[in-house]
């Protein structure tokens, strides 16, 4: 496995890792709710400052990690590839190179939240609401 940059072009099969890593974990967000994400996470990808990609040996994206001042935006791997220590590298790369030491997860993300703390986040604050003012609260972590 490789870490490098996420090009352009691979900005669709980010945004396919992206819907099956949620679809995967997040069992709480609806249809309806990845309509609504869908189009701002591909968006977001030529707007987030720092953007690494995770990719096998014969360069197939796996998985990513994007970071904007500090903080971890996004990090979503291919479910596939979960429990193989592709997300550690991502975190470990973001730490490194982008100076990465905040995250916020969705509180019913437990296995997110566990991930975080496994690495040593710890809880710095709640919100009731998250980013699109949906009643689903997030976790404020810090290293």
């Amino acid at each position: 496995m490789e870490i490098g940059e996420v090009r352009a072009e691979e900005y669709g099969r980010a945004a396919e890792l992206w819907e099956a890593s949620v679809r995967a974990t997040h069992d709480f967000v609806t249809e309806a709710d990845l309509d609504v994400f869908r189009p701002l996470v591909r968006g977001a990808f030529a707007e987030i400052p720092q953007l690494a990609g995770l990719r096998t040996d014969d360069g197939y994206l796996v998985g990513f990690v994007g970071v904007a001042e500090g903080n971890v935006e996004m990090l979503f791997l291919d479910p596939a590839y979960r429990g193989q220590g592709g997300g550690t590298l991502l975190l470990d790369h973001a730490r490194k190179e982008f100076a990465a030491t905040a995250v916020d997860v969705n509180e019913q993300n437990p296995q997110a939240v566990g991930f975080y703390e496994h690495y040593g986040f710890k809880l710095v604050g709640r919100s009731e609401r998250d980013s699109t003012n949906k009643p689903s609260p997030i976790l404020h972590l810090k290293l």
